[in-house]
């Protein structure tokens, strides 16, 4: 990062986070000293690894991935590294990201795809190799320790994305597992539970045989490469504690399942995100939780230095199509499901961008884009409080890797998507580069490489555009990471035009209440506090950072934007 972009940065910290006092030169009192974290108000910041930033050159030609590929098909350079820089440098803290969830870690396939267009390289890790290993192209375990670490020392969680349904595709250096493993047919149909678990996603994506229970020996692939790099005895010997103390049968799911859980045992990860959680047997994921959670806990007692609070490992699933609003199971048409009965405490939400107006019309009134943020406020907190999701947690988000049709993929609703994505109820997924308008549609790339281009540092630093909607996306999450009430309080609609609600929450001891105030005038402005804040008592917007009493029942304030974000100050 340059000098100019972090002095960028740090002038926003300042205005924005005036609340912080610094308790030495160099420690913020992060503001969880106040309101505890809760996965229910989490801002989980969701990046690929190879994309977002190259914080260690050397490692870009590991392995000797160099054939050329088209846009977007290769490694670019992404590591850990990169994620840990750009957490010292304080650009996750200002943006009130309090966890972090990156694409899988674990050692890649050697060799490209060739999927029609050119060759594909595994850069975005879901074309596991060796779950044993990370791949060096991402970084050493040290790094990720270090990541790991500089993450919880800022009050960052840390989410892992695990995938335990398939291998990487089969290619002239990474032939196929034994049969005993892996099936390579047929392709799934889904038309019923079986034709989606006992199958293959695609063409050339071999499926883990997760349903069975038959002992199998390890695939000589992973034997010849374990004694190769001098590591055979270590991974046996351990594999043979695991199966001895847990009593499991070394059955294909069980492996994985010791492989994704020393992943916890070695780096204190808060969370999985579990990738295409419906392509396998829902008993396994109830499993990985428990197990999960006891490494979590031994993990924390090893390390008191670095334990955040006393919250479960969390678990978060990839439910391809499911969306709050309907039924909380799955339903595969011949079986339904419900994967929180399985060990996931939430799952992604593939409806929210409809529901948050992923066809809006290009023109509006003031009132009619009042009434859809009321419409979307109201839903997700019924839904959460008292609905089909009372209890549970939703993950929502506006674009992501593989969703080819995100909720602004011209980047020409930034100011929009930041207030629905970080004002409603539930956990928010912000996508990397929603706060710089990365761009979604990149000439000469096809399908899901359109939404992985590089992070856009560049535009961040010279474009005034990019620079503003930073600002936009800054302010709202450092205001959510501030207040519980605004993810996991009660909703409730005060006035229709202006528009504004409050947000109030109350449970185990923690008391948090803000005023939200939208479509106001630029300039002077005076909203009623409708009670949430007493005559007399000194309120802050924390958008702009300006303060005001409460007069006659009110608030007045002269600030250029269209919209409050008031708090107790």
């Amino acid at each position: 990062m340059t000098t100019r972009l972090f002095s960028f940065l740090l002038l926003i910290l300042l205005a924005s986070c005036q609340d912080m006092r610094t308790q030495t030169t160099d420690a913020i009192v992060h503001p969880e000293a106040r309101h505890p974290f809760s996965w229910q108000n989490a801002t989980v910041y969701f990046l690929l690894t190879d994309r977002f930033h190259n914080g260690n050159p050397a490692n870009d030609a590991a392995l000797q991935r160099t054939k050329p590929t088209p846009p977007l098909r290769g490694f670019a350079g992404g590591d850990i590294a990169g994620i840990t820089q750009k957490l010292r440098e304080g650009y996750f803290d200002s943006l009130g990201i309090t966890a972090i969830w990156m694409t899988p870690l674990v050692e890649q396939i050697q060799g490209a795809v060739d999927e029609g267009q050119g060759a594909t390289y595994g850069y975005h890790g879901y074309w596991a190799r060796d779950w044993t290993r990370l791949d060096p192209a991402f970084g050493t375990e040290a790094e990720l320790q270090e990541m790991v670490a500089t993450a919880h020392q800022q009050r960052i969680r840390v989410l892992f994305d695990v995938v335990l349904n398939h291998t990487g595709p089969v290619t002239e250096q990474d032939p196929a597992w034994p049969e005993s493993w892996v099936r390579q047919s047929p392709p799934c149909t889904y038309t019923g539970y079986e034709t989606t678990t006992a199958c293959t996603l695609v063409k050339n994506l071999p499926d883990i045989r997760t349903e069975r229970n038959e002992a199998v020996d390890l695939p000589p692939q992973l034997l010849q490469k374990w004694e190769a790099e001098g590591r055979l005895q270590q991974e046996t010997e351990s594999l043979n504690a695991f199966f001895a103390s847990s009593g499991y049968p070394r059955a294909p799911r069980y492996y994985l399942l010791k492989w994704l859980v020393d992943l916890v045992h070695k780096y204190g990860v808060d969370g999985f995100r579990v990738d295409t959680a419906k392509h396998t047997e829902p008993e396994i994921w109830g499993e990985l939780q428990k197990e999960a959670q006891k490494a979590f806990a031994e993990w924390k007692a090893r390390n008191p230095g670095q334990v955040l609070d006393d919250a479960d490992f969390f678990l978060v699933g990839e439910v391809y199509g499911f969306g709050a609003g309907g039924e909380r199971a799955y339903d595969f048409g011949d079986r339904k499901i419900d994967y929180y009965q399985h060990g996931f405490h939430s799952l992604i939400n593939f409806a929210f961008k409809w529901d948050a107006g992923r066809e809006q019309p290009a023109r509006q009134s003031e009132l009619e884009t009042a009434r859809s943020y009321e419409q979307l406020f109201a839903k997700y907190d019924a839904l959460l409080r008292e609905g089909s999701l009372a209890g549970v947690g939703v993950l929502n988000y506006l674009s992501s890797h593989d969703d080819g049709d995100p909720f602004d993929r011209d980047r020409t609703r930034g100011w929009e998507s930041a207030i629905k994505l970080l004002l409603s109820p539930g956990a928010a997924q912000v996508y990397y580069g929603d706060e710089t308008n990365r761009p979604l549609a990149i000439a000469g790339a096809e399908g899901d490489a359109n939404l992985r281009s590089f992070m856009n540092w560049q535009a961040l630093e010279q474009d005034a555009a990019v620079q503003e909607n930073f600002r936009h996306w800054s302010r709202l999450g450092q205001f959510r990471r501030r207040h519980l009430a605004v993810g996991a309080g009660l909703h409730q609609q005060l006035r229709e035009q202006p528009y504004l609600f409050s947000r109030t929450y109350a449970a185990g001891g923690v008391q948090d209440q803000v005023l939200v105030a939208l479509q106001l005038p630029q300039g002077p402005k005076t909203v009623p506090v409708h009670g949430v804040f007493a005559e007399g008592e000194r309120v802050r917007d924390a958008y702009s950072g300006a303060d005001a009493r409460v007069e006659a029942g009110s608030l007045s304030f002269d600030t250029p934007y269209p919209l409050l974000l008031l708090e107790r100050w």
